[in-house]
């Protein structure tokens, strides 16, 4: 399968590693350009490309980059993308850390709902809630006992199901949360975020979320700080 990441950072890099490794065709770019992605490149397998030849011809397009950095991919990236390809979105909302305030996302929109109004196609919510050091190490063969598990979130069943089949691929049990209106539920600040269930544990955590944006997760005047100091 031919998978496009957009964005090198940890995550991004995981997924071209793990995918890469499993004999997927992983093509990889940043806003900065193939060129400073060589170390990427070693240490991952994946060719660094232009973010136009990225989506290019992609079956599955990975969207991993900071939500500010959302509004500023190039305009009309996914103007040509088949309505078939599937679109993942990797990312979480840290105003007072790094985002700043973003008011379609404070008034309530889900952050992938906002994600998916962004680029003109809608996403699956996944690999979100979990650190990229344990997506990297933490990967189990299917059956394994206590295997951790990670939540997809999505409107479309078939694209939601390529999404938990490399999920899979990973190492993970895939545990289907529901819509894109129900991925509130996989968030920072819910029971799931960057904790580390077997199927049955984060099913139950799931449940367990509460809908209401914490203050942590919610912008202010003075937005953002840093992670150090967060504001």
């Amino acid at each position: 399968m031919k998978i496009g990441i957009i964005g090198a950072g940890n995550i991004g890099r995981v997924l071209a590693l793990r995918w890469v490794e499993r004999g997927h065709e992983v093509l990889i770019g940043n806003s900065r350009g193939p060129d400073t992605l060589a170390a990427v490149a070693g240490e991952t397998g994946a060719k660094p490309a232009e973010l136009a030849d990225v989506v290019r011809g992609a079956a599955v397009i990975v969207v991993t980059i900071p939500e500010k950095k959302v509004l500023n991919l190039p305009a009309g990236l996914f103007s040509d993308v088949p309505e078939t390809t599937v679109v993942i979105d990797t990312g979480n909302y840290y105003p007072r850390e790094r985002d700043g305030r973003i008011e379609g996302i404070e008034s309530g929109m889900m952050e992938s709902a906002w994600v998916a109004q962004q680029i003109g196609r809608p996403v699956i919510k996944a690999f979100n809630n979990i650190y990229a050091a344990h997506l990297r190490d933490l990967g189990k063969p299917e059956g394994t006992p206590g295997r951790v598990a990670l939540p997809v979130s999505g409107d479309n069943a078939d694209a939601k199901a390529v999404v938990m089949q490399l999920v899979n691929e990973m190492g993970f049990d895939p545990v289907d949360n529901g819509t894109i209106s129900d991925s509130w539920r996989q968030q920072p600040g819910t029971p799931v975020y960057t904790k580390d269930f077997d199927r049955e544990a984060l099913k139950a955590a799931l449940q367990k979320a509460e809908r209401a944006r914490k203050p942590q997760w919610s912008g202010t005047d003075k937005s953002p700080g840093s992670f150090d100091h967060p504001a």
